[in-house]
């Protein structure tokens, strides 16, 4: 008996309050690090431990160690985005932006607008979607781009299933809409899933099913509806990626083997450490020496540069973008550039021949811009900006954010004693042989004087007064460096330059006359532009707006004023028409009230109807107005802007 082993064993009981000791401290934090391995916050207060943190944990953590487990080499690939958005922070229209956008035209199968569905109904109601899912904290959006979804063809039963494996991973019933998008070479599926569960309270997903857990589920699924893809697809598919300039899966492995080696280096001389064939890892290996991505290290040996993915993924990044242009251009012969917000970037001014959106998931979007320097340029847009308000043909300027601009210079110059006023620029102006109108270019830096005024650089001291710092320009600069990160986009005309050649109206074509039409090249849209040019030259002839001396064209004085009048007075004769309103045309440096009724799109830019209940006014309008439609509006009309306030009484301005 007493040689048993179990004779041998003693209670030992700890120090009183062992609960409480550090070991047991030492536990809390073990399970709270492997809580966060799996994609929880850590907890600040280890000492409460249990539903909290499950909760912090999120669903699906479980699912995510588990699915595709029996998932081999064979098993098919899809890419899957995801997005969490905070609705507070993402706008108050954020969502409805979104699912406007995933059901647009020319998404599905025939080229049409977008249809969407849900779990039970093939014609979902985005409205009501929307409505239900107001006071959700946070949303989930995905796009599933299964490899093979050609052959998939019923994508719309695929991601049931798919939503469907979900619950069961995270234990509750979903609330999403989708739209399967069949306009891009690889057909996907957008997903807008609600941030609530079945009981009501926030979805919370692990964020490594979110990474890892939703896709294999979805290679899973894909796999079983398709069956495992073959050795010769596998081998066909990594020869594609041999020769490509992006980042390759080939890449991956290599990255990998290199990480693994004690020196840092890619060993192919003792046999291949990966499941790709040998003979390809090499060829992907010469491919990137010639790249500079990689150098000889021996015989059958390779260091990779540590840079190599980043730099390869630009590398596809610019692959994308050339072969989106040249899509666009089709036969057109352009010189192709790429617009950069850098310290170095020149204005970019050019017609919009092709849009779209680079980062579906962000909803960041593209122009490609027709140059005046007769080239083509691809200028990528800030996140959230909607496409609608570059039409095909409009006339836009992309100018970098870190760029200063010369009216702040002109204005922290003109400021005597720190003040500017707009009366004494006006005279300046008008004893000077300058080109331009006077008016118009005083309005402009009224513009500029109101933007900085709302960022709080200058002080609006009294009517056509501003008090500004003396190195107003650096601080003007660094705002929009800040403001713009990406640069900037504005609509100058969005009308084609065909239709503004003969056409009443202060037209785009009509500034670059009056400011000498620099920079023009004699090719591609600058040659197109040149025409232009000439015919409206021609039309303002016909129109007494202009005369020809001998080969010059003189411009009638306050030629834009006069263009605008006349456009503005034929706008109102319509409106009358229809309302029985009588017109009162704005007088310049006078303040109108009226409420805010409607905006109008004119040739000489869109202009906002105030109506006082005796009779309407058109007034420059700005985006920020638009807010406050059907409510009362003050503005004051200087040349072709107009300083914007709330209400009848004197107030804060816009």
């Amino acid at each position: 008996m007493t040689s048993r082993d179990d004779d041998r064993f003693r209670i030992r009981p700890g120090p009183p309050k062992a609960r409480q000791s550090s070991g047991g401290q030492r536990f809390v934090n073990r399970v709270l690090r492997e809580a966060n391995k799996a994609g929880a916050k850590p907890s600040t207060k280890p000492s409460r431990v249990g539903a909290r943190s499950a909760a912090k944990l999120g669903r699906g953590h479980v699912a995510a160690q588990t699915a595709g487990r029996k998932l081999g080499p064979g098993a098919r690939r899809v890419v899957i985005k995801a997005r969490y958005v905070m609705l507070k922070q993402a706008g108050a229209r954020s969502v409805e932006t979104h699912l406007r956008y995933i059901e647009r035209e020319g998404v599905d199968r025939d080229g049409g607008k977008g249809h969407a569905y849900g779990p039970t109904t093939d014609h979902a109601d985005l409205a009501e979607f929307e409505e239900h899912g107001r006071g959700d904290r946070h949303q989930f959006r995905f796009i599933v781009s299964p490899e093979d979804a050609q052959q998939l063809e019923d994508l719309r039963g695929y991601t049931r299933h798919l939503m469907t494996r979900m619950e069961g991973d995270l234990g509750s019933s979903l609330d999403w809409v989708a739209v399967d998008h069949w306009n891009t070479d690889n057909p996907h599926t957008h997903i807008v899933l609600r941030g609530r569960d079945q009981t009501g309270h926030d979805l919370i997903i692990a964020r490594d099913y979110i990474a890892h857990g939703m896709r294999l589920r979805a290679s899973e699924l894909a796999t079983e509806w398709l069956g495992p893809r073959t050795e010769r697809e596998i081998r066909e598919g990594l020869l594609r990626e041999v020769d490509q300039e992006r980042w390759t899966s080939l890449d991956r492995g290599l990255q990998q083997q290199a990480h693994q080696s004690h020196e840092g280096v890619v060993d192919l001389t003792a046999g291949d450490a990966t499941r790709q064939p040998r003979t390809l890892l090499i060829g992907r290996l010469q491919r990137l020496t010639t790249l500079g991505l990689a150098e000889p290290n021996g015989i059958n040996r390779w260091r990779l540069r540590p840079d190599i993915e980043p730099t390869l993924r630009a590398m596809g990044e610019r692959g994308d973008i050339v072969r989106t242009m040249q899509r666009v251009l089709g036969a057109q012969q352009r010189e192709m550039a790429v617009f950069t917000s850098g310290e170095a970037a020149q204005p970019v001014v050019g017609r919009v021949v092709g849009k779209g959106l680079a980062d579906e998931l962000q909803e960041r979007g593209y122009l490609v811009v027709d140059g005046i320097d007769g080239r083509a340029h691809y200028v990528g847009l800030p996140a959230g900006t909607e496409l609608e308000q570059f039409p095909a043909g409009a006339v836009v300027e992309a100018r970098g954010a870190a760029e200063g601009r010369a009216v702040d210079k002109t204005i922290a110059g003109l400021a005597e004693g720190g003040l500017y006023r707009t009366d004494h620029h006006l005279a300046l102006l008008r004893a000077q042989p300058v080109r331009g109108d006077p008016q118009e270019t005083v309005a402009a830096h009224v513009r500029h004087l109101e933007a900085l005024r709302r960022a709080g650089l200058v002080e609006r001291v009294a009517e056509g007064a501003w008090r500004a710092p003396a190195d107003l320009p650096e601080r003007a600069r660094q705002y929009d460096a800040q403001r713009l990160a990406g640069g900037s986009v504005t609509l100058l005309s969005h009308l084609p330059i065909e239709r503004q050649a003969r056409v009443i109206g202060a037209t785009w074509l009509d500034r670059q006359l009056i400011g000498g039409a620099a920079g023009i090249a004699d090719k591609g849209f600058g040659g197109e532009l040149r025409e232009a040019l000439r015919q409206r030259s021609d039309f303002l002839v016909e129109q007494g707006l202009a005369e020809r001396r001998g080969t010059r064209v003189v411009l009638a004085r306050n030629l834009l004023g006069s263009l605008r009048q006349r456009d503005l007075e034929a706008a109102a004769r319509g409106i009358t028409g229809k309302t029985g309103l009588s017109y009162r045309p704005a007088v310049d440096g006078e303040r109108v009230s009226g409420v805010y009724r409607r905006n109008v799109l004119l040739a000489s830019g869109r202009f906002a109807m105030l109506d006082d209940g005796m009779g309407f006014t058109l007034v420059p309008w700005k985006p920020a107005i638009e807010q406050r439609l059907g409510r009362s509006m003050t503005a004051i009309v200087r040349g072709s802007a107009a300083i914007w306030g709330l209400g009848r009484v004197r107030g804060p301005g816009i």
